[in-house]
């Protein structure tokens, strides 16, 4: 029998009594689950719900229309901008953040209010225009100059060849966010310990301005640092992200202490100056992790509060340190802004697409910077589904919905001003997050969790407010276990989806017809969790999740019906056209890339996504979903079919690569930028 005060409680929180699974079917969550979520939230399960506030935590309006308020009668509202400005509350209040006041029964109650685009509409999209682009894992594209993995040079490299070569409307990377400051380092770019900052791992040394003012021995010094990392660059072993930091590190010490020309000085000055308070944070909270380890949780207690005076008297202390990673991201700042440029002069529409992860590490830097914004002791994850039977828990803690709209999304933009800065797009990993987030009570088993939800008005409207402010093209993940309204409201939003071509089928299990797939959609063959299509199209992904233990049913099910789905595309392929009926896709994956591609172009899509590692016959993946130590992900090098590293610079240079690249393409990279 249903607890229904518990439950009324859990309704005012947000909290999901029930939820439905990926077969449709209505599953209660248990009581203890919920009790657990709402102490985490700091909500008294057995009190009665709290009362009716005048105002939210938070009001969203949308342009153009008045704040759907209701407000006692003889109440007197006023907006306060930013600049202290007043103004009445109405339809013709200007996009940004503001600060509702309202006047009743003789006592003053504010609120943020923001005022968010009813609609986003990118100049990039505009004219019904088709883009499209390359897809890479940056740390893995390596050149012979990189440090053993890929930078923000080798991707300046990487956009310009893709945009004057091929003709590429933008190119979609993996995350950039900041890793740790000491190591070990988290090889996965989609748990990093912020979101608000970039990692370091991705600066090119040699294109520091400083560098050239060091004298021969300095420069030789630092040399001696990379020749190890670049002979391990030019091979096919994994990357070692440890030993890359510590040279690294060991070059910026050297590179921080030589004095910068007055020009050099005042841009940095005016960086610092514009990134304020939460640089001076994040560098604060490196400095105290390079000595105390990187899960503040586990620091001396009088620092685990952000705001302390203890924490204020350490970075003092500590203040050359906290300048040294004020400078750092100053670098990565002018390098990001350069990638983004070179993309720009090469003639690309959109640019380059930072994609944005769904969390961050519980100890890591956001988590001490934001406080009780994020809910301790509740990890993120997803429930279980087709390819998971037993959820996952990816160890983030979740927002917490309430103090996130009182602080006016606050946290929320200044993460989505970041991923934004440098881009002409952001791709938002699990973008289903802004509505709801399947939340697991730490140290339970993830399917032994609920739906946190939060105010989509609020969430979505920041994100559409920083896109509209960057004229950024915004695609959202949202693969995997969506209500349906979730994916018509971001649509009504100017927000595109993802559609995966392995997932895109009809109730029977065929491939779904070119015609029948969405327009306002990211439209790619595979993502990063999935094999690349060389070892879709020989089973080798099976035979992988095989010896890790992943199956759960016999390995000839799971190859049969692999085969299977191969062998369905590839009649679709035959019946359009695109591939000759006498391929056989093992012997010639690059004919069957080719032809799915042209599938792709055949779609509406407005934009498509071509992987790198698809284009040069790569057959390891990146990650493998439901695996930590047991599989190397993240750590794999960009290689060929035959496993040989492939790197940037030699992958322009190779006739053979070249017309392999021009082949995958096809009609889709003739038709960049084209109008449906």
């Amino acid at each position: 029998m249903r607890d229904v005060q518990l439950d009324r409680v859990a309704e005012q929180y947000g909290v999901a009594t029930s939820y439905e699974d990926w077969r449709g079917r209505r599953v209660p969550v248990g009581p203890d689950t919920i009790r657990h979520v709402l102490a985490a939230l700091g909500a008294d399960p057995d009190a009665p719900p709290p009362a009716a506030r005048l105002l939210p935590p938070a009001v969203v309006t949308r342009e153009g229309k008045a704040p759907g308020l209701v407000l006692p009668e003889g109440a007197h509202a006023t907006v306060e901008a930013s600049d202290g400005s007043l103004s009445a509350l109405g339809p013709d209040l200007p996009l940004g953040v503001h600060t509702l006041r309202v006047t009743a029964g003789g006592a003053e109650h504010t609120a943020p209010l923001l005022v968010v685009p009813d609609r986003i509409e990118p100049s990039a999209l505009r004219g019904d225009r088709r883009l499209w682009g390359v897809m890479a894992q940056l740390y893995s594209v390596r050149s012979r100059a990189s440090w053993g993995t890929g930078d923000l040079r080798d991707l300046s490299e990487l956009v310009d060849w893709c945009a004057r070569d091929l003709g590429a409307d933008f190119t979609l990377i993996n995350p950039v966010h900041a890793t740790e400051p000491v190591p070990p380092l988290h090889a996965s770019p989609y748990l990093p310990v912020s979101r608000r900052f970039a990692s370091p791992l991705y600066i090119r040394v040699e294109d520091i301005p400083e560098y050239t003012r060091l004298d021969p021995a300095q420069r030789e010094g630092i040399q001696r640092l990379a020749r190890p990392l670049r002979e391990r660059g030019r091979t096919a072993d994994l990357l070692d992200r440890d030993a890359v930091w510590a040279a690294k590190r060991a070059a910026l010490e050297i590179l921080f202490r030589v004095p910068r020309p007055p020009g050099r000085e005042a841009a940095l000055h005016a960086y610092l100056e514009r990134q304020g308070q939460p640089l001076v944070e994040f560098a604060t909270w490196s400095a105290l992790a390079e000595e105390y380890g990187t899960d503040y949780r586990t620091w001396p207690a009088r620092l685990r509060d952000v705001g302390a005076d203890a924490v204020g008297r350490e970075a003092l202390r500590r203040w050359p340190e906290v300048e040294f990673h004020r400078w750092i991201q100053w670098i990565l700042d002018e390098q990001l802004a350069q990638a983004q440029a070179t993309a720009e002069a090469g003639g690309m529409g959109v640019g380059v697409v930072h994609d944005l992860a769904i969390g961050v590490q519980a100890g890591g830097a956001d988590a001490w910077m934001f406080g009780d914004a994020l809910v301790q002791g509740l990890h993120v994850g997803a429930p279980p589904d087709e390819f998971n039977r037993k959820g996952q828990d990816w160890g983030q803690p979740p927002w917490h919905p309430h103090r996130l709209a009182e602080l006016g999304y606050g946290p929320l933009r200044q993460v989505f001003g970041q991923a934004m800065r440098h881009a002409g797009g952001v791709r938002v990993d699990h973008v289903m997050g802004l509505f709801r987030l399947w939340c697991v009570p730490e140290g339970a088993p993830p399917d032994q969790g609920t739906y946190l939800r939060f105010d989509h008005e609020g969430t979505v409207g920041t994100l559409a407010l920083a896109a509209h402010r960057a004229d950024a093209v915004v695609v959202g993940e949202d693969l995997g276990t969506v209500e349906p309204w979730v994916r018509d409201h971001l649509s009504d939003r100017g927000l595109l989806g993802t559609s995966v071509l392995w997932f895109e089928q009809e109730r029977d299990g065929t491939p779904r017809a070119p015609d029948r797939w969405r327009s306002d959609c990211l439209a790619t063959v595979a993502t990063h969790d999935l094999p690349p299509v060389a070892s879709l199209l020989s089973t080798e992904h099976v035979e992988l999740r095989d010896r890790l233990g992943l199956l759960g049913r016999p390995v000839d099910e799971e190859r049969a019906e692999a085969e299977a789905r191969v062998a369905n595309w590839c009649r679709l392929l035959t019946e359009l056209g695109l591939l000759d009926e006498e391929v056989d896709p093992v012997a010639d994956p690059a004919a069957v890339v080719a032809a799915l591609h042209a599938y792709l172009g055949r779609t509406p899509a407005r934009m498509i996504g071509v992987a790198l590692t698809d284009v040069v016959g790569e057959r390891r993946m990146q990650n493998q979903p439901g695996t930590g130590t047991e599989y190397p992900n993240w750590r794999i090098p960009l290689t060929n079919g035959e496993g040989e590293p492939v790197l940037v610079d030699e992958l322009f240079a190779d006739p053979r690569m070249v017309a392999r690249v021009r082949r995958t393409l096809g009609p889709v990279g003739e038709g960049g930028g084209r109008t449906l």
